[in-house]
């Protein structure tokens, strides 16, 4: 993209706009007032008749010429918002198109790439099963990307049917993290009810499993420690139902706290891959959990203190069966 010059950008040009319109308005008041007191002292020396001179309605006119330019300033600023909004969706979408091309391409070359191993060579069994074996997890991969564009594109559209079911959701998660236990090996994961409690509440079922899916994976996979491991634990406070989602893994800057949560955004990391992650995981989740009536947050102490990811339900509370319908965010 050319660059645009220093004296051309639109931010500048916004506040020169803005300064040149304020400081008109003000010239315009300020030399009619010294006009019209010049007038009136004419008025006055010579014993003329005032309303041959001033026009009783005159700051009737300059309270209308305010209000018109009060106007006119207003839609300055709407006008700069928008674009300023457009230009940020344009870059998302630059950005999106750079990440998630690279999601796509990866796998399809290492499939290629095998494939074509298989077409010139004869390979040994045990070979055929390794390479089968890589084939199928770049499969899993894209098709795992696949799904996640197909279904947030559904949730925000409001096409998605929601099935609320009511379960207990500490057996829920225990469920979850036995059946994909071989998703996180290497990863120690503890489950903590310390009040010994069940709390059943209404889940879209495959919803809840992507959320979990996608806040285990991240909390196994950006970790570095000696021993990767994430508690999982459940805390009533009043009517409200808190779940900590806690790893050992590489933390987040505070600045990153609420950013992780857009659309597109990844997290900063000069060692991860360029291209690794499609910014959509935790975009996804924050939708989920609002379609399940909660919030969401991050905590970290910083870069290598791990993270530690908050959901909040209502205990008297949940999602109606129909479209999703997410909650409205809270604070910005």
């Amino acid at each position: 993209m050319r660059q645009i010059r220093w004296y051309l950008h639109p931010i500048l040009i916004f506040i020169f706009s803005l300064v040149a319109l304020g400081l008109s308005l003000f010239l315009y008041i300020y030399w009619y007032i010294e006009v019209s007191a010049r007038l009136q002292g004419l008025v006055k020396s010579f014993n003329l008749d005032p309303g041959q001179f001033l026009e009783l309605d005159t700051w009737v006119v300059i309270l209308v010429l305010s209000i018109l330019v009060a106007i006119i300033m207003l839609g300055i600023l709407i006008i700069f918002a928008f674009n300023i909004k457009l230009l940020r969706l344009y870059r998302l979408q630059h950005n999106f198109i750079n990440n998630f091309t690279h999601e796509l391409k990866t796998p399809v070359t290492s499939i290629r790439l095998y494939l074509e191993t298989f077409q010139k060579y004869e390979l040994p069994r045990t070979m055929q099963l390794k390479y089968i074996d890589y084939m199928l997890t770049n499969v899993s991969r894209l098709t795992g990307n696949i799904n996640s564009i197909l279904s947030l594109a559904k949730l925000e559209s409001k096409l998605y049917e929601l099935h609320p079911v009511r379960v207990d959701l500490v057996e829920t998660v225990e469920q979850f993290c036995r059946q994909n236990s071989h998703l996180f090996q290497g990863c120690a994961i503890t489950i903590h009810n310390p009040g010994g409690r069940s709390f059943p509440y209404p889940v879209d079922q495959p919803l809840f499993e992507m959320l979990l899916m996608n806040l285990l994976t991240n909390a196994s996979k950006y970790n570095e420690a000696r021993e990767p491991a994430v508690a999982i634990t459940f805390t009533p406070r009043g009517r409200q139902l808190t779940i900590s989602i806690k790893d050992n893994g590489l933390g987040l800057k505070r600045g990153e706290r609420k950013k992780i949560f857009r659309k597109f955004y990844r997290a900063e990391k000069t060692d991860r891959p360029q291209g690794e992650g499609s910014g959509l995981g935790l975009y996804f989740v924050d939708n989920i959990v609002r379609l399940h009536h909660g919030r969401i947050r991050a905590e970290s102490d910083g870069p290598g203190q791990g993270t530690t990811m908050v959901i909040t339900l209502p205990l008297d509370g949940g999602p109606s069966p129909g479209p999703a319908r997410p909650a409205p965010r809270e604070g910005p």
